[in-house]
């Protein structure tokens, strides 16, 4: 056994928005990766177009630094719940992990999803504190719920006693001591040198690499990022990749690089440790193993949660299909879908009996919704349906998914929040009054509860809530949930919708759309107050006759609409509506949509 005392490999871990990707822009600037007249962006490792316009990040990423001789390998995760799966797989390829806590918000339900996972893989925790330069912060207190987490989730003598630093991810610098003065990230860096321990293993043993993740390059294809885990490998080695479903092929190294600041490098070799990117292994799949031809060993992968939620995918088939989009048949969509699972393992496929629809899984809305905006902008036109929560069958009764929702609300606003989520079968667990006039509330609530949830919660809390969740586990069921209670406002008739059409509906709800907006029979145009349905002719022209009348050829006056975002129009439809989304538009619609076998299907029920 040996180790590798120039090398660490951490993972930086949070709840989202506690600020990971700004700490890891100042670790990258003060070891020196730029040069000192180098013009870089805010939140670097946020590349995707998706991640800068959100905030968030959704891709896990690798980067390394240099501190004294030392190379640490760094891996950027998402904080989002429904990113989970990439935060599990990506712990295997690490020793020790970054617990980023915002030193105001203290313990959010992802810190618990995400150091649950850490503890159980034995990984060494170095907690950090992280805004300790916001007003209002309250770090003893926060230390300890970080203190009273680490005993809940059932951490060892030596997992608990973890060294806390405190930071300021914008303004670049951490300190040991609370009180003292700190100017740089210099005790960050030497905490993890001194804490993390060095990856260990037989360093002249027959080689070993786990791959955790794949990237994909124009240039030199598929690309497969792991950990070596034994051994030494070098360019032009031949190996035996062992696949999860036990088979094994004989495959040669054409491409090794190794992360050095935020590029790849070309590299020889690489030895025990080292987290490398190798290309040239074609139909290379995350869980896999590499090894020496004459010891074939493959690694067992970290199992990956379940998705909670599914959805329909299916072709477009509205009297506006085809017309924006570049991929329409059911063959691209196929494609595209079964593309996305080789990469996405916290995401699951399944064709179903119409080959015109598939059935899509993931671990909330916000993970299937980063989907269907992704492949809109790639040239994709396609409909989905409403999500469900995915059902199991546990010792003879029927189970569903349950969430524990945290919500921070003004006190003004804890009554109407309470109020909303009882007929959604939520169950209080606790509640915490924090001296800046603020409520914290945990709640337990099956998924089914939480859909179509967060724009009433910010519509109750006038916008001054914060609301996060978990998966927790799978419980019986509780029973109906009482769904959207207000009716839709659907199209009459096809064409353009006129100023004069729109004034007269705007009286019956909330209407979605502007003059002009071309519409046909069964879209739904807006939102009715009352619980059925109502149909309008939003395309009704003025009847044009050569009398006038003081006052009544006055300007139409419009109240502007209601444009929804794609989550917001998935969280609006129910069961008998879909989203139609394509490159340019999100159009709500009914699944039937002639007036006439609407009205015939409701007489049969």
């Amino acid at each position: 056994m040996g180790q590798r005392k120039n090398l660490r490999n951490i993972a930086i871990i949070a709840h989202v928005d506690h600020g990971k990707t700004t700490l890891v822009d100042q670790m990258l600037k003060q070891s020196g990766i730029f040069r000192s007249n180098e013009n870089v962006a805010e939140r670097v490792m946020d590349s995707n177009d998706l991640e800068r316009e959100r905030g968030i990040t959704i891709l896990s990423k690798n980067t390394s630094v240099m501190y004294k001789n030392t190379k640490i390998n760094i891996v950027d995760t998402p904080g989002h719940a429904d990113f989970g799966g990439e935060v599990e797989r990506i712990l295997m390829m690490v020793d020790g992990v970054l617990l980023l806590i915002d030193a105001f918000e203290g313990c959010m339900p992802q810190t618990r999803f995400v150091l649950k996972k850490a503890l159980k893989l034995k990984k060494t925790p170095v907690v950090v504190l992280n805004k300790i330069d916001r007003p209002g912060v309250r770090p003893n207190e926060v230390v300890n719920e970080v203190y009273d987490l680490f005993i809940e989730l059932g951490a060892d003598e030596s997992q608990i006693e973890f060294p806390v630093l405190y930071a300021s991810g914008r303004h670049g610098y951490a300190s040991l001591d609370l009180n003292a003065e700190a100017k740089d990230l210099t005790p960050l860096f030497e905490t993890i040198i001194n804490e993390v321990p060095p990856p260990c293993g037989d360093i002249d043993g027959p080689l070993q690499i786990l791959f955790s993740n794949i990237d994909y390059d124009e240039y030199v294809g598929r690309i497969g990022i792991g950990r070596v885990e034994r051994g030494n490998v070098t360019i032009g080695q031949t190996v035996t990749l062992c696949s999860s479903g036990g088979q094994t092929k004989n495959v040669k190294i054409t491409k090794l690089y190794q992360f050095e600041g935020l590029k790849r490098v070309e590299s020889e070799s690489a030895s025990l440790g080292d987290i490398i990117c190798v290309a040239g292994i074609s139909g290379l799949n995350i869980g896999e193993t590499a090894c020496d031809p004459q010891l074939v060993e493959p690694l067992p992968f970290v199992k990956i949660d379940e998705p909670t939620v599914s959805m329909m995918f299916m072709v477009n088939n509205s009297p506006f299909a085809g017309k924006e989009g570049k991929f329409i048949t059911s063959r691209n969509i196929r494609d595209r879908l079964f593309k996305e699972v080789e990469t996405n393992v916290a995401m699951k496929v399944e064709e179903t009996d119409s080959a015109d629809t598939f059935k899509v899984s993931g671990r909330g809305e916000l993970h299937l919704s980063i989907l269907i905006e992704t492949m809109r902008r790639q040239g994709y036109e396609f409909q989905v349906s409403r999500p469900k929560a995915i059902m199991k069958t546990i010792d003879g009764k029927l189970c569903e998914p349950v969430e524990i929702l945290m919500v921070e609300v003004p006190d003004s606003y804890v009554g109407a929040v309470i109020e909303k989520l009882g007929p959604r079968k939520a169950e209080m667990v606790n509640m915490i009054a924090k001296s800046t006039g603020v409520t914290q509330i945990e709640f337990r609530i099956p998924s089914r509860g939480l859909m179509g949830y967060r724009s009433e919660f910010l519509t109750d809390t006038n916008g001054n809530g914060i609301m996060n969740y978990i998966f927790d586990k799978y419980e019986p069921f509780k029973g109906e949930i009482v769904q959207r209670q207000q009716g839709s406002i659907v199209a009459h008739e096809s064409g353009p919708a006129t100023g004069y059409g729109l004034f007269a509906a705007q009286d019956r709800g909330r209407l979605f759309i502007d003059p002009g907006v071309l519409v046909y029979e069964g879209m739904i145009v807006g939102v009715s107050p009352k619980y059925d349905d109502i149909v309008v002719n939003v395309c009704k022209k003025k009847h044009i006759t050569n009398m006038r009348a003081s006052g009544s050829d006055e300007a139409l006056k419009l109240t502007p609409p209601s444009i929804l975002s794609l989550e917001q129009s998935i969280e609006f439809i129910t069961d008998d509506e879909l989203v139609e989304v394509t490159p340019k538009s999100i159009r709500l619609r009914k699944i039937i949509l002639s007036k006439d076998q609407r009205m015939k299907k409701q007489s049969k029920k």
